[in-house]
């Protein structure tokens, strides 16, 4: 872009001045690079032991620049959730995108075409023939486009409903001339936020075995696939584990939300990643005892899990709710004598992808220095 954006117009002199946190505009999102960094490489670390492949998932931070630490740090490739996605990873010169979600509309189709001739490596699923029909009128033999079976996990959202589906979705596309059958996806989400993980390991047994049958089934009709992808930050232990998937679509690992922070992600105690991104707000009033008002509502967090926790800022036990669009409200006994406007709360964010959606930049800190403004590269492109 030729113009700065609103953030760099505001920020963009703090880069590099030590303390330059505090001087953000609020409500603002941050994101701990030193964290950030230490979780992108204890991911990587695992899947290279184990022997599978990373292609981590795009849809929870939409951004090139931390795609291109993720791919630095030996990932192949990235996920992204809607071909939108793809496209502004792209133009960032990420490759090995893969598009998790079908691609069914005819102006769709013709932009999926268009990428796969410039982005090497795309990939796209798809779970019905008729889907499968479009891509292979629409793509072109010398430039073949590389399709993988959805397999439905079971919540009825996407995917073929059965091994029978399966084998007949995977021939179709290996016959057409212009597609090139990938292998299988099999994303186990209602699995993923389990807390329990004796529960969790449990659920996802019996996920990989009806797979299992799959694969076989695929394997007697001369179909085997050469990968198998899927699983998530909540199960990828268990997914390393069981060694079924040999790629792995891991995503909200490198910051670490609260919907996963609840999660016990391995056999053993304690989280093995750590929460890099959070949201910054300011008090803006302070004129009753039990309460102060924050700088951050509903356009601030997303709002389909519990209200954000309170990190820093706040004297202990303080808890939020929203108080509509623009404000939320801090509550504790003596909150409104401890804290005057002005000063700077630190809250946790609920659910990381919407949330990132709402942002225009990620503000990138060491501690208390603000040293660089990332911009949330696919921010919106949601189709």
């Amino acid at each position: 872009m030729s113009a700065l954006s609103d953030d760099r117009r505001l920020h963009g002199h703090l880069i590099g001045q030590q303390g330059s946190r505090r001087a953000l505009n609020t409500p603002v999102l941050v994101l701990d690079l030193d964290v950030l960094e230490a979780n992108i490489a204890a991911m990587a670390r695992k899947a290279a032991a184990a022997g599978a492949r990373l292609r981590p998932h795009a849809k929870t931070h939409k951004s090139v620049d931390i795609a291109r630490r993720q791919v630095a740090a030996g990932a192949f490739g990235l996920c992204c959730a809607k071909l939108g996605e793809a496209e502004a990873l792209a133009a960032g010169d990420i490759g090995n995108l893969h598009v998790t979600s079908p691609v069914v509309s005819p102006p769709a189709i013709a932009r999926l075409v268009a990428l796969n001739g410039r982005s090497p490596g795309l990939s796209v699923v798809a779970d019905h023939p008729d889907n499968v029909a479009a891509l292979a009128a629409a793509a072109q033999p010398d430039a073949p486009l590389t399709v993988y079976v959805d397999i439905d996990p079971g919540i009825r959202r996407t995917g073929v409903a059965g091994d029978e589906a399966a084998v007949a979705l995977a021939r179709q596309i290996a016959e057409a001339p212009s597609l090139r059958f990938g292998g299988v996806q099999k994303y186990c989400g209602r699995e993923q936020h389990i807390e329990d993980y004796a529960e969790r390991r449990a659920a996802i047994l019996a996920q990989t075995e009806a797979l299992k049958g799959t694969l076989t089934a695929l394997a007697q009709a001369g179909l085997a696939p050469p990968v198998v992808t899927g699983g998530g930050t909540g199960t990828h232990e268990i997914d390393l584990e069981l060694g079924v998937f040999n790629e792995l679509q891991v995503g909200s690992y490198v910051f670490m939300d609260d919907q996963y922070a609840a999660c016990q992600l391995g056999a053993a105690p304690g989280q093995p990643y750590g929460r890099s991104l959070m949201v910054d707000a300011r008090v803006v009033s302070a004129n009753h005892g039990p309460l102060v008002t924050l700088d951050a509502g509903f356009k601030a967090f997303s709002t389909d899990a519990d209200p954000p926790q309170v990190l820093a800022g706040a004297p202990d036990g303080a808890r939020f709710a929203f108080m509509g669009d623009e404000h939320g409200a801090l509550i504790a006994p003596g909150v409104g004598e401890a804290l005057r406007p002005g000063e700077m709360v630190t809250l946790a964010v609920p659910h990381c992808d919407p949330t990132v959606n709402l942002y225009e930049s990620y503000h990138v800190v060491r501690g208390d220095t603000l040293v660089d403004i990332w911009p949330v590269s696919a921010r919106g492109r949601s189709r």
